[in-house]
């Protein structure tokens, strides 16, 4: 009697943490689609390495969704087929997710040369590109609080003078406050964006980490209480 209710705890258990997986599935949809959004239509990038960290956090997100969805029918219903695919599966999630840590981990070195091409990209692109786009510049430039991809005389091509900046270069932002003062540090930031991007794009990466222990551990559970209730299931006692 003690295993058959210590079987129906692991029941309960496996379908909490499933509930918990399919939660987990849809804030990392959630996150890579705010992710891709900020980064074309807020920092433009253009580099298409810029896409693969949004595009994976929505595959596995999509992925995780279904196999915690799978899970949870299997766990309800004691199906000892639905529940060994249900941790096949997420073993295999697990090897994906580790793969694109090292993935991650080699790539974290071209960071900072894809924010230098895209920012240099959206300095060439400025004059000519839409309302929004530099709108969206110079929102980088005011909320960061820098000027140009590595200093204020990135934009000495920005007009004929070859003196001035956007106004969203000023420390204090009014109309016109960038014509002429291109060197004057008490009215221009003198810093480039380069160094800004990089430190605000790493400081997020940090949670990102943790994000991923945390569900990682939780898949870990899945995975032991699965192959406990399988055990259960496959030895004929009565979890419920």
């Amino acid at each position: 009697m003690g295993v058959e209710g210590g079987m129906k705890c692991v029941k309960f258990l496996l379908f909490f943490f499933n509930f918990i997986f399919w939660l987990c599935g849809i804030a990392l949809i959630v996150v890579g689609v705010l992710v891709q959004v900020g980064l074309h239509k807020t920092l433009m990038m253009k580099n298409a390495s810029a896409s693969g960290a949004p595009i994976v956090l929505i595959a596995v997100g999509v992925v995780i969704f279904f196999i915690a969805f799978f899970g949870c029918c299997g766990a309800w219903k004691e199906n000892h087929c639905m529940v060994a695919t249900f941790a096949v599966l997420l073993v295999l999630v697990i090897l994906v997710e580790i793969a694109a840590v090292i993935v991650g981990y080699v790539f974290r070195n071209k960071l900072s040369g894809v924010v230098q091409d895209s920012l240099e990209d959206m300095i060439s692109d400025y004059q000519n590109g839409t309302a929004e786009f530099r709108k969206s510049f110079d929102k980088l430039q005011e909320d960061l609080k820098c000027c140009g991809v590595n200093g204020s005389s990135d934009w000495r091509d920005f007009r004929s003078d070859e003196k001035s900046v956007p106004d969203s270069c000023c420390v204090k932002v009014t109309l016109n406050c960038g014509v002429g003062t291109m060197t004057d540090a008490a009215k221009v930031h003198q810093e480039g964006c380069h160094d800004a991007v990089v430190a605000y794009l790493k400081k997020n990466i940090l949670w990102v980490i943790v994000a991923a222990i945390v569900i990682a551990v939780l898949q870990i559970m899945g995975i032991v209480f699965a192959c406990l209730l399988m055990r259960g299931i496959r030895s004929g006692y009565e979890v419920m």
